[in-house]
């Protein structure tokens, strides 16, 4: 049986689903079952999916969703299938590097006290690599108060923990939060976090991913905020804090995306 269970939502992404396949094939720790779920597709990309699940039937999973049911209830469906013990994310136009997975399970092997590891990231595009960058190394339920504790597709987390959080929260909140709820009620159950400095991940932050971060989602993402806020007991006067998604929202796509290309730059100069 698989140690480590990976759950991957695919949608429409045809153009990077494979490479996002093979850098799981070519990691050095290959105690691992890949599960994907297709979320109602229109392109090619189950058919690229099925095609590896040919190839790969004793490593990868395919499942589908009936309609499309966005990242959530599709990641719901991936642990409901995942048999290992530890529990790592991947989407599918991002890259793991042939490490990654190797480092976690061993980091968590060696650290019990630890409930959830992330890892640095390498930011790039189809025009190539911008600049490297990591969350927090010791996350707390305060980090989330200000900003978010782990890149969400960079993690592996205890099978165990997922289990008594329950999954993902399936709401319309959630749809593009998902994991700032998980990272909520995760610091106020009591969990502890580790973030791996080395960027171990290839992370795509393209212009059209800044299109995806719609007015309408920014609410959301303030609902989920004041929610996990009640959760953690945060006074009322960080309250303010919770306006920041809406605030960052109204700001034109372009000139955000040039700040986080500048921003990385001037990290790694």
């Amino acid at each position: 049986m698989a140690r480590v269970s990976i759950i991957m939502g695919v949608y429409n992404c045809e153009k990077t689903l494979s490479k996002s396949i093979e850098s799981i094939l070519t990691q050095t720790y290959t105690n691992w079952e890949l599960i994907m779920c297709d979320d109602g597709s229109r392109d090619g990309t189950l058919d690229i999916a099925s095609e590896y699940q040919k190839q790969y039937p004793d490593k990868i999973v395919l499942l589908k969703n009936p309609q499309n049911m966005r990242l959530a209830a599709t990641l719901n469906n991936c642990l409901a299938a995942a048999k290992g013990e530890y529990i790592a994310r991947m989407d599918a136009d991002d890259e793991s590097l042939s490490g990654r997975l190797e480092k976690e399970v061993a980091f968590l092997d060696s650290h019990p006290e630890i409930d959830c590891v992330g890892t640095g990231r390498v930011i790039f595009d189809d025009q190539g690599e911008y600049g490297t960058c990591a969350e927090l190394e010791y996350p707390t339920k305060q980090t989330i108060i200000k900003r978010m504790p782990f890149a969400h597709p960079t993690i592996m987390m205890r099978a165990s923990v997922y289990k008594a959080l329950g999954g993902y929260t399936v709401s319309k909140e959630t749809m593009r939060a998902e994991d700032a709820d998980l990272w909520f009620r995760f610091f106020a159950a009591g969990y502890q976090g580790y973030v791996i400095q080395e960027p171990l991940y290839r992370y795509r932050e393209s212009k059209e991913d800044f299109k995806k971060r719609t007015f309408k989602a920014a609410l959301g993402a303030r609902k989920v905020k004041i929610n996990g806020y009640k959760l953690l007991g945060v006074p009322k006067r960080k309250w303010i804090l919770t306006w920041k998604p809406v605030l960052v929202a109204c700001i034109p796509k372009w000139i955000m995306f040039k700040h986080h290309r500048k921003k990385y730059k001037k990290r790694n100069r």
